[in-house]
């Protein structure tokens, strides 16, 4: 973890309510800084209005405008934030040293603990999300999760999760996450337990089922995924451009487009999967859900991206994370209905955060029950997924077109922070 520092991230508030709060970084540079410090603004439920960035590689000095978004959440964890924000700027930065005494290229993060939670109780409408909510309040990370219901409405949860505080140790930190699951729980639970995870459950960490075709089809294939974004009109209101003529030593990628939640990490996180890095960049998000992007870039060898084929793909290869950053899909399952929703894994191994708690909300304001639900990471097309699955009982398997296209824009809708 980084050292606190006042100095590195600055956080100022508006004078009148309403205005977006500025949150300023400037830290040494490293390799997908900007994705880093946009998941974080993600994960605490701020959106972005404006940014501003800059580096020359050694430096770094990243300008954020943000409001609050998610709703439902305690009140927002300002001091918190910055702590996190601080935590991701290289050592370096705290002490005013160049990054390359003390960090050395491609060092991996400590692996953190990985706990297990379990409880049983009585199920109702909303319980999974009651419980994700909790967890996500107190800085919980939900890595897997497997829920089953028995006939007679009990539920069997198991939650593999880690600690972003790396207190889930302590007696003291425990009993709060008890105190807290109790209260959303109630009377009805049975037992609540939380361990540390063994070896002996890490198959349990494992996607249980492989995805049937018509699932790969659905969510994966290209052409299909392409002909439906051909009647969306998002897709007709997005541009994605390149230009080497404006700068000797850049590329400037241009990008105007239809915002949506956690759209400026769908790009950066791209963009550092993809090796390009940011020099300079210049984001704005009007008031009518349009915005702007000048990204002044290199590869990863310093140089313009002057390679015919590379642009289409990088270009293509952005059209289809703005347009569709996620994948939904409702399929018939036996006698039930799953749900699936497909979340990209970063080359780093992070996926998108708070995506089980957008489902689980959605689910609940559709007033839709979850029988079972399990999550799982799967390989496609030499791409990592975090595929959520989510079976809806039996008594939905008669629903019309108009009924499951109601579920799965709500979920979409919910993801995207259009609800």
């Amino acid at each position: 973890m980084g050292v606190p520092s006042d100095e590195v991230v600055q956080i100022q508030h508006p004078d009148a309510a309403g205005d977006p709060t500025v949150v300023t970084v400037s830290c040494s540079d490293k390799t997908g800084l900007g994705c880093d410090l946009c998941r974080v603004v993600l994960l605490f439920g701020l959106n972005i209005l404006k940014g501003d960035m800059s580096t020359d590689g050694r430096w770094c000095y990243i300008v954020l405008w943000v409001v609050p978004r998610r709703r439902g959440l305690r009140p927002m964890a300002w001091d918190l934030l910055k702590e996190r924000l601080v935590e991701l700027c290289p050592a370096a930065a705290l002490f005013g040293l160049d990054s390359s005494y003390l960090e050395p290229d491609g060092l991996a993060p400590a692996t953190p603990q990985v706990f297990l939670l379990k409880f049983c109780c009585f199920d109702r409408m909303g319980l999974l999300h009651d419980v994700t909510r909790v967890l996500c309040e107190m800085e919980l990370t939900i890595r897997r999760v497997k829920v089953s219901t028995t006939p007679d409405g009990k539920v069997m949860d198991l939650f593999f999760i880690t600690d972003a505080r790396e207190l889930l140790h302590t007696k003291n930190r425990r009993e709060e996450a008890y105190e807290r699951l109790q209260s959303v729980l109630g009377g009805s639970v049975t037992s609540c337990e939380i361990d540390s995870a063994t070896e002996d459950m890490s198959s349990c960490l494992q996607a249980s089922a492989s995805l049937s075709p018509i699932v790969l089809e659905q969510m994966f294939d290209i052409d299909v995924i392409e002909g439906q974004l051909s009647r969306s009109r998002s897709n007709s209101s997005l541009s994605v451009t390149m230009d080497n003529s404006l700068s000797p030593v850049h590329t400037l990628i241009q990008i105007q487009c239809v915002d949506h939640k956690g759209l400026l990490y769908d790009i950066m996180r791209t963009l550092k999967d993809c090796s390009i890095q940011i020099s300079y960049g210049r984001f704005y998000a009007g008031q009518k859900g349009r915005c702007e992007l000048d990204l002044f870039a290199v590869q990863s060898d310093g140089k313009k991206i002057l390679d015919q084929q590379k642009q289409r793909t990088l270009c293509s290869r952005l059209r289809m994370e703005l347009l569709r950053p996620l994948r939904v899909a409702l399929v018939d399952r036996g006698p039930d209905m799953e749900l699936l929703v497909a979340n990209p894994v970063e080359v780093s191994g992070k996926g998108r955060p708070l995506v089980f708690y957008d489902i689980t909300l959605a689910l609940k304001n559709l007033q839709k029950r979850i029988f079972l639900a399990e999550i799982g990471r799967h390989v496609v097309d030499d791409r990592e997924w975090e595929v959520y699955r989510v079976h809806l009982g039996e008594h939905d398997q008669e629903l019309s077109c108009s009924a499951r296209s109601k579920i799965v824009d709500g979920v979409m809708n919910m993801l995207m922070g259009w609800d």
